[in-house]
Order: structure tokens, then sequence, then C-alpha cells
């Protein structure tokens, strides 16, 4: 849950971003805290950004203009920095929203995080490993189309329990959170197993395998037992023979 001064900068790089992804977009933000500057910067001169306008009204998001003088050269990138450097400076904000699948942000990204401020990515898959690595976590664009409640997302969307284990990278980080996370009884609450794997992996997401909730992804990988209780859901790798 949001606190009230977990106040938020929403920053939009609308020559890389589809209009038709930012009410899902800041739907997600408002899980992280409240945005209290949005803006979405590009040449509204141009008439690629046609069908921005109406939305960034819908929205409240002001329309930065950045005339593109130089042919060759992102204008827009620029003007999105130097706003977010001027934005960090005043202290006012716990973290920003960089909303691009643009790989320019990447150093931007971590200077933001040296100043301890968090930074939430939003991009298409495309987005380059630089940029998603340098968040503290990224969301892909794809999965916020995903139904926000798991019971009446659509089973065909969902990996399969085998297709799972045979991802080495996902079984190898779950059940590296998971050892890292365990007490001496071998069980690991699950939620710092999450908070392991993000920052191993800042784009990792149960949404990228169709599922809205870690406990379901884990679950459907068969390799741990998973168990619900009063003060939180816990996990335990499962050995071959059983546990």
């Amino acid at each position: 849950m949001s606190q009230p001064n977990d106040l938020l900068a929403v920053l939009i790089d609308a020559d890389n971003v589809p209009p038709s992804k930012i009410g899902a977009v800041l739907t997600e933000v408002a899980r992280f805290g409240t945005a209290s500057v949005k803006r979405v910067y590009g040449d509204w001169t141009t008439p690629n950004l046609g069908s921005w306008k109406s939305v960034a009204s819908e929205h409240v998001i002001q329309p930065m203009q950045q005339f593109a003088n130089t042919v060759g050269k992102n204008a827009t990138d620029s003007a999105l920095i130097i706003d977010a450097m001027d934005l960090l400076y005043t202290g006012r904000f716990r973290g920003f929203c960089i909303v691009s699948s643009d790989s320019d942000f990447t150093r931007l990204a971590s200077r933001i995080r040296e100043e301890g401020v968090t930074v939430h990515g939003f991009g298409e898959r495309k987005t380059p490993e630089a940029f998603r690595n340098a968040c503290d976590q990224f969301t892909y664009l794809e999965v916020l189309d995903e139904p926000a409640a798991e019971s009446t997302a659509p089973v065909s969307t969902r990996i399969p329990g085998p297709k799972l284990r045979s991802d080495t990278k996902l079984v190898h980080g779950l059940r590296t959170s998971v050892s890292t996370a365990s007490g001496e009884d071998g069980w690991a609450n699950l939620a710092p197993v999450g908070l392991l794997m993000r920052k191993q992996h800042p784009d990792f997401d149960p949404r990228n395998w169709g599922y809205a909730k870690l406990s379901d992804l884990v679950r459907a990988t068969e390799l741990f037992v998973v168990e619900s209780r009063p003060g939180g859901v816990r996990v335990q790798s499962r050995k071959k023979n059983g546990v």
C-alpha cells in the first residue's frame, strides 16, 4: 500500500510508448504511490503524436513540447532527462516512473538510483536489457493488458508447469531466492522471495508467465511446497523423493 508521502514523478517518452497503454500504466503506478507529476514528452507539432493529445487530456498528463531541431538527435530524450534531474534535486519524490522502451534512459535510471530514489521502468519486451537492469523494477507493457484478477485470466495465457521447469533462469532464480530467504527449518516467507527475485532480475513479474500472483507461479512449477498461513504464504523446496 502506498503512503501519503509516496510521491512519484511519471515521465513518458511519447515517441516510444503507444498511448493505448497509458491507462494501464497509471493503474500500475498507483500501486507504488501517488503520481503527483505526470508529463509526456514529444514534438506535438508532428502528426504522429496526434492520438496522444486526447489520452494526455483524459489522464491529466502535461504535454511537454520539444521541437526536433536537429536531424539524428533525440531532443525529446534530452528534455525528459533534464526535467528528471531537476525534479530529483527537489528531494520531493520517493520514486520515478520512466515510461519508455529506449535504452537512452539507462544512465538516467542509474543516476536516480544513486540518490537512493526508486526507479520503476515501463516498456515493451523489446526494451534493451541495459535499461531494464538499471531500474529497481521493470514492467512490460504487454503484461499490463492481462486481467488484474487471476480468476478471470485465460488459462491459455499461462505457461504450463513442464515449460516453467525448463526455464533454467526462472528455476535457478526461484531456488536461489528460496534458499537465501529460508530459515533453519527450510521454509521461506514468499514476500522476501519475490523481493530477492526482483533484485536479481528487475523485469521479474509473475505476469510474464501468465500468473497474477507469485504464489501461483511457484505452485505451477511443482518444484516447491507452498502453504498459506494467517501471517502470509511460505514456501519450501521439494526434495526428489518428497519433503
